[in-house]
């Protein structure tokens, strides 16, 4: 047994613990236990086994909580724990100086009960997944050389969901990363550095209480082609910077409270309404619901602050200056008739009189000729 380095019992029907003794010295590079009634916790024996690259327990009934000495692995690239009965946090006490999973490429925790915030420190340190571009490795797939010939190569394999589909995968690419945290408990928002994953493939946070908005930085992930946030309490509007994102083939951000209208051209044209339903805030194609296009007041109208308009201000004006002229105009009048009399006004109000006093005389003489005839 000391030589052994795969053992794959997969979809078998063991039940118990995985056995707590995995001796000093052990050689596995693959150990795959999926699709069995394996329970209890794990067993930290499992470090004894330095070389392992590949760790498959998914589809059992473990009940831990999450492993974090399982980091000091140097060589893991897989994680799967998917669909057991773990919990707890994915929040580690331990020196934050310790290394953890700076290799890891497949991480798969979805259909367990881990609650908490999402698990940042480990984001920061997936460098296999951050830059892979010199990692050394020409080989296409995650495999084992035969140890008699040396010229043969076992690949491994392994069962993930890609673009909501369950994919049995004979072969696993080098160049696959995908991160699987759905249907957990974590709250809290989505985390920036989550965009300095520039080479991840798949990111389903799905089926969780995730809140807040999408941050700009999935914007960063280049290499991505599916996202998958639906079934959270996400906020706010689908950032522009996604159209960018030149491989994304796959869109799910469905039973959200997003609003706003919905990120236009290059991919974005191809999703359907199934994409976005369950935000009624949101508007635009591929759904029904149209955006209002509200047109901005012209500059005349409304202030910067709008608290007060231009007009209002104006019309205060005016009623001002009105107010001041009749008062300067009087003083102005009251002062004149004080000191002289003006000679144009005297005059006016002399022939004024006078032309009264003559058509009165005419009238009485009219009268007084009537009453003699």
């Amino acid at each position: 047994m000391e030589s052994l380095e795969f053992l794959n019992l997969k979809k078998n029907k063991f039940y118990g613990t995985i056995p707590p003794t995995f001796a000093k010295g052990c050689r596995l590079t693959n150990l795959n236990l999926n699709g069995n009634l394996l329970g209890g916790p794990l067993t930290p024996s499992i470090l004894n086994c330095r070389g392992l690259e590949v760790l498959d327990l998914g589809n059992n009934k473990i009940n831990d909580t999450f492993p974090h000495w399982l980091g000091s692995l140097p060589q893991l690239q897989v994680l799967v724990l998917k669909s057991n009965q773990m919990h707890g946090s994915l929040h580690d006490h331990s020196s934050k100086f310790s290394p953890c999973f700076s290799k890891i490429q497949i991480f798969d925790l979805s259909s367990n009960y881990f609650s908490g915030p999402l698990p940042v420190r480990y984001i920061n340190n997936f460098k296999a997944i951050i830059n892979l571009k010199k990692n050394g490795s020409a080989r296409s797939y995650m495999g084992l050389k035969y140890a008699s010939t040396n010229s043969g190569f076992y690949t491994y394999s392994i069962g993930i969901v890609t673009k909501g589909t369950y994919m049995e995968l004979e072969k696993i690419c080098t160049m696959w990363m995908i991160i699987d945290l759905s249907n957990n408990q974590f709250v809290g928002e989505i985390p920036k550095v989550i965009g300095k994953l520039n080479l991840l493939k798949g990111l389903n946070l799905s089926h969780n209480n995730l809140n807040g908005r999408i941050p700009t930085s999935v914007g960063n992930l280049t290499s991505l082609e599916w996202l998958d946030l639906s079934s959270n309490r996400l906020s706010g509007t689908i950032p522009n910077k996604l159209a960018d994102l030149p491989f994304l083939s796959s869109l799910n951000v469905s039973e959200n409270q997003l609003h706003g209208q919905i990120t236009q051209g290059k991919q974005f044209n191809t999703f359907g309404n199934d994409s976005y339903e369950g935000n009624k805030g949101l508007c635009g194609f591929p759904v029904s619901k149209g955006c209002k296009i509200i047109e901005p007041a012209p500059p005349n109208v409304l202030e910067k602050n709008g608290s007060k308009s231009n007009i209002a201000f104006g019309w205060k004006v005016v009623l001002i200056g009105y107010g001041c002229g009749i008062v300067l105009g009087m003083s102005v009048g009251y002062a004149v008739f004080q000191t002289c009399k003006p000679e144009w006004l005297v005059n006016l109000v002399e022939n004024q009189h006078e032309k009264r006093r003559r058509r009165k005389s005419k009238n009485g003489n009219r009268s007084n000729r009537r009453s003699r005839a």
